[in-house]
């Protein structure tokens, strides 16, 4: 009965470390790595606007690193996620295109601080919380 109880306890970590192993798919959104794809070219690696191609755009990309601060100390998520979308109002008047087209994917529900959950595309929760992690 021992050697049973052992083997039980071998293939449940198996399984266990089986799940573990699954838990991160191909489909989970890499917030860091969509940064890197779409906005460093711009905004820089730390955010802050300074990024190779800053100095050839006729307007200034924002200093992500600063939101929070030019709202009051909260960051504005439900704007910022607006302006990565796409959907900030502006439409052919600003420099930054719309990244809708490559946010699109499964929905989550979503806070952006109005307090209502809305159905969001989980890679945009996944930038705009990424860029909460930059604020100074």
């Amino acid at each position: 009965m021992h050697k049973f109880q052992s083997n039980l306890v071998i293939l449940s970590l198996i399984a266990l470390s089986a799940c573990v192993a699954q838990s991160k798919t191909a489909d989970d959104p890499d917030p860091s790595q969509d940064f890197a794809d779409y906005c460093v070219a711009c905004h820089g690696a730390g955010g802050k606007g300074d990024g190779p191609l800053a100095a050839d755009l006729a307007k200034a990309p924002a200093d992500l690193t600063g939101l929070s601060k030019r709202n009051g100390g909260e960051f504005p998520t439900t704007r910022v996620m607006a302006q990565i979308w796409g959907y900030a109002g502006g439409k052919g008047r600003g420099i930054m295109p719309d990244f809708a087209p490559l946010m699109e994917g499964d929905l989550v529900p979503y806070d952006g601080g109005d307090g209502i959950e809305t159905p969001t595309p989980v890679r945009l929760v996944a930038i705009a919380e990424y860029l909460k992690g930059l604020q100074k």
